[in-house]
């Protein structure tokens, strides 16, 4: 590692001190590995494996590799939340990455307000769990950390801080990693936004993601590094996932929200690729009349007559009126459509049983199997695997911890 790098680590131990939550009871003072568990925003696992990511290869032919289905809706935050709650969105609230609530107004990923206020996020994230148990955790970003679910925050966590430099991701992570046994935390989170908003901006086949997932590569090899050169490899399981995969979307292969239905009858109150409408009072009917059934690049549906597979329209978050966009095809204000650039994007939200939408599995580290490749399975089933081998009993969940016994070192 560079001299750089070392003394970025040195500076991230120095905020991460400074960043913690007012509770400082030590937790668990065993010497039990830490459970890292690492976000790729946005990325297949048809992107690894082609030269750009030799450091992550290398972990999934080391350890255990698999690629994941995301639950409905194939988004970002509701997927990140039932990562680590193990409960599909429509039962832990997060229905979208916009949604909302007659109690609370609207939520928004970029809403500080909300993202922070704990009840927009329901069941029990597993850094709760933990901090319950009095194990430490800290998180170097995650939907739901920044927010008192439950009234309970991580120890150590970080308003999430769009482009912070990468060293200085790994360097905070690496502090922690090297702490006593008495403060290192036992659940850590790491996330990276890069190869999404790549992905986003030129598509998924794109130089750009290219280049972003070998810049992530790098990180993960300087995490890899600092782990070896402090001698913690037996001191940490890690865990790398995703949380959706991307689809391209062509030049001009977009609907304008307003020409799906009237404004006058129905409210959009999200768009993209789910897209959910409020019926104006008294207009209904007519906003029935335009939006349910099959159209040429979408389908709509009353929220209790979406398909049973998706598991989704029971929370009373969830719009009168959902519609899901074809494989390629995006919905958006029509304002939006104008600045849109004239070249090829990406974007996710489709069918979770779509191929591009799999996620990346990847699990290397002391508790887990060596050289297994696992076939598909649903991303609620790794909440289960986490809680596990972090040592607590599980909350509530909707996953099968049959599922992945097969990733763990002893097999049962």
């Amino acid at each position: 590692m560079t001299f750089r790098f070392l003394s970025a680590v040195l500076a991230a131990c120095l905020l991460s001190a400074c960043s913690t939550s007012p509770r400082t009871t030590p937790g668990d003072a065993s010497d039990a590995p830490t459970l890292l568990l690492v976000s790729l925003d946005g990325v297949h696992p048809d992107m690894l494996g082609h030269g750009d990511t030799p450091r992550l290869d290398r972990l999934a032919r080391e350890g255990v590799s698999g690629w994941m289905r995301p639950s409905y809706p194939a988004l970002t935050f509701p997927n990140h939340y039932t990562l680590v709650t193990g409960l599909r969105p429509d039962r832990h609230g997060l229905i979208h990455n916009s949604m909302y609530d007659e109690d609370l107004g609207r939520f928004a990923l970029k809403d500080r307000d909300a993202v922070g206020d704990g009840r927009w996020w329901g069941g029990e994230p597993l850094w709760v769990t933990a901090e319950r148990a009095g194990l430490p955790t800290a998180t170097m970003f995650w939907p739901g950390s920044e927010a008192p679910v439950q009234g309970v925050r991580p120890r150590r966590w970080f308003p999430y801080e769009e482009g912070l430099a990468l060293e200085v991701r790994i360097g905070r992570v690496l502090g922690w990693l090297a702490e006593p046994a008495a403060t290192r935390p036992r659940l850590a989170t790491l996330y990276f936004e890069h190869p999404d908003h790549a992905g986003h901006g030129y598509g998924p086949d794109s130089p750009q993601l290219r280049s972003a997932l070998r810049e992530v590569d790098a990180a993960i090899g300087d995490l890899l590094d600092g782990i070896a050169a402090a001698g913690l490899q037996d001191r940490v399981n890690l865990v790398i996932v995703s949380d959706h995969g991307m689809a391209p979307v062509p030049p001009g292969q977009v609907v304008a929200v307003e020409d799906m239905v009237d404004p006058a009858d129905a409210e959009p109150v999200s768009t993209g690729q789910v897209v959910g409408f409020r019926p104006r009072a008294g207009r209904e009917a007519a906003a029935d009349a335009a939006l349910l059934g099959a159209h040429e690049h979408y389908d709509c549906w009353r929220r209790e007559a979406l398909p049973a597979r998706w598991h989704y329209g029971r929370h009373p978050r969830v719009p009168p009126i959902v519609c899901q966009m074809h494989v390629g095809w995006d919905a958006l204000p029509r304002a939006h459509i104008a600045r849109r650039p004239d070249r090829t994007r990406g974007s996710h939200g489709y069918d979770p049983a779509a191929p591009g939408m799999r996620a990346v599995f990847i699990a290397h580290g002391p508790a887990f199997a060596r050289g297994v490749e696992l076939p598909g399975f649903d991303n609620i089933d790794v909440y289960p695997l986490l809680a596990r081998v972090l040592g607590v009993a599980p909350a509530e969940h909707d996953g099968d911890a049959a599922t992945l016994l097969p990733a763990l070192h002893d097999g049962d």
